[in-house]
């Protein structure tokens, strides 16, 4: 299930991943708080406490973007994200959120069916509403990226990585 996640990272030895806990996400913006959620109880049975707050915001960032960028588009053939007369699975395969731990690693992976890379904005206002989601990325993660996915899975993984202290620093 992670070799495909893998694949773009940095040299991690896959062998030595310590914990790795995964889940679905519906088509809906509320999926947001349930991955914040789910990354608290997950890091908390990890006693990752170190990183805590950055892992929690950058995931609702990469989520977010996947669900707002990831997804088909009404004019795509798509049905609209809120629309709830229609379970998440009629509206779009479900965005997938991936946690994965090393001794010294901790890395956030999100999974959406878009082949479309994500790219900051070329933007100076930072007072706007929207469009600073992966400058936080950048600034709260130690090293990030994307790659395609290719065979059955299809769509884009993007992840996060963040470099957590051992009990000796």
């Amino acid at each position: 299930m992670l070799e495909p996640l893998r694949q773009g990272l940095p040299p991690l030895d896959p062998a030595a991943v310590s914990s790795a806990a995964s889940c679905a996400l519906p088509a809906r913006f509320e999926a947001v708080r349930e991955a914040r959620q789910f990354t608290k109880r997950t890091l908390n049975q990890w006693d990752v406490g170190d990183r805590f707050d950055d892992v929690c915001l950058v995931v609702s960032e990469l989520v977010t973007n996947a669900l707002r960028h990831g997804l088909p588009s009404p004019q795509d053939g798509g049905t609209c994200i809120s629309d709830p007369s229609q379970t998440p699975d009629q509206q779009h395969p479900p965005v997938r959120l991936h946690l994965m731990r090393w001794t010294e690693r901790l890395v956030c992976a999100v999974r959406d069916p878009s082949q479309d890379s994500p790219l900051p904005r070329d933007t100076e206002d930072f007072s706007a509403e929207s469009g600073r989601g992966l400058f936080l990325v950048d600034s709260f993660a130690d090293s990030w990226g994307w790659h395609p996915l290719s065979g059955s899975l299809g769509g884009k993984v993007v992840w996060a990585l963040f470099r957590l202290h051992t009990p000796a620093e």
